[in-house]
């Protein structure tokens, strides 16, 4: 196990390093020029390329490229282009809230999904079966930010539940207060990852009850709950560990959305504004935390699935 995760993390430094370069590459393709954050109406030539000159954004894209990496190397991933603020400050400000709503999203998707999915397979073709496939079409079918919008303006706008947006209602400090601002976020988020994790737990439960180790456990007087809780359980868990650490890169790109649409103060919402302001340090330093998230979720859902399954260990 050891060698495996020491290989593993091996294996990471060059992707990390070949996802900066396509990352960095794609910043300085994009259009727009982020000095013009900075130019006023009445200013010379000469101020606009001082100003260049102050952000380091004078000299050739490689060599920009190579400051950057130095830095980040030296754990300095520079400072913001627009607020002037050490990138890695204002990362870690925001990920507690990013990490709160990402593991909220999870937990719910997850506990839901086991039951939805076992009583799906288990009801094959059945009108509960019809139901739960429906609402997994459905979640998966509907973009993000557009249930968003559809969750504000019922249980915010038109039935006043919830909070519309933010993180804490002003002048509030309370646990609960927090808890239902992420409500409405938290549930968009789980959605999505809930009806895939259903159809995937469906689809392991129907394959599962066809094995003779079912047929057996009947012929021994057991139920169909016993069966499912006891044995088909534990077969069916195996995917959804890889889908966990797999779902990562998907969590935290749809966390971008829904905290925008939502104005929670997380990565995704510190990330839009960066782009908007074609903030490059601050866009490199979330693309790289990104990646390392996600690298790091299947490092995870592998340990995991040894564990789960032993004999994934030994092959190993």
């Amino acid at each position: 196990m050891k060698q495996l995760i020491a290989k593993r993390l091996l294996q990471t430094i060059p992707l990390l390093f070949f996802v900066s370069i396509v990352s960095f590459v794609m910043i300085k393709a994009a259009p727009g020029d982020p000095v013009l954050n900075f130019v006023t109406p009445n200013m010379h030539a000469e101020d606009i390329e001082r100003i260049r000159h102050n952000l380091g954004l004078d000299k050739p894209a490689y060599v920009q490229y190579f400051i950057w990496l130095k830095g980040v190397l030296q754990g300095d991933l520079g400072y913001s282009l627009i607020n002037h603020q050490p990138v890695l400050g204002q990362i870690v400000e925001r990920i507690p809230a990013t990490v709160g709503l990402m593991s909220g999203a999870i937990i719910i998707a997850v506990l839901l999904a086991i039951p939805l999915g076992l009583i799906a397979g288990s009801n094959r073709n059945r009108f509960v079966d019809k139901c739960i496939n429906m609402f997994s079409y459905i979640g998966i079918s509907i973009p993000g930010f557009w249930l968003g919008i559809l969750f504000i303006y019922f249980f915010a706008v038109k039935l006043g539940w919830l909070p519309s947006m933010g993180m804490r209602t002003i002048g509030v400090t309370s646990t609960w207060d927090v808890i239902k601002h992420a409500i409405l976020p938290c549930s968009v988020l789980a959605i999505g990852f809930l009806s895939v994790y259903v159809r995937y737990i469906r689809s392991s439960t129907i394959g599962q009850l066809k094995e003779d180790y079912v047929q057996i456990q009947y012929a021994f007087g057991s139920s169909k709950k016993q069966v499912l809780s006891r044995h088909v359980l534990k077969h069916v868990l195996l995917p959804i560990i890889t889908l966990l650490g797999m779902s990562v890169g998907d969590i935290v790109a749809g966390a971008i959305v829904t905290e925008t649409v939502f104005s929670w103060p997380g990565l995704g919402s510190l990330g839009m504004t960066a782009v908007k302001g074609l903030d490059y340090p601050l866009i490199m330093g979330i693309t790289l935390l990104s990646s390392v998230m996600l690298i790091l979720g299947n490092l995870i859902a592998d340990i995991l699935y040894s564990f789960a399954d032993p004999r994934i260990k030994k092959m190993r």
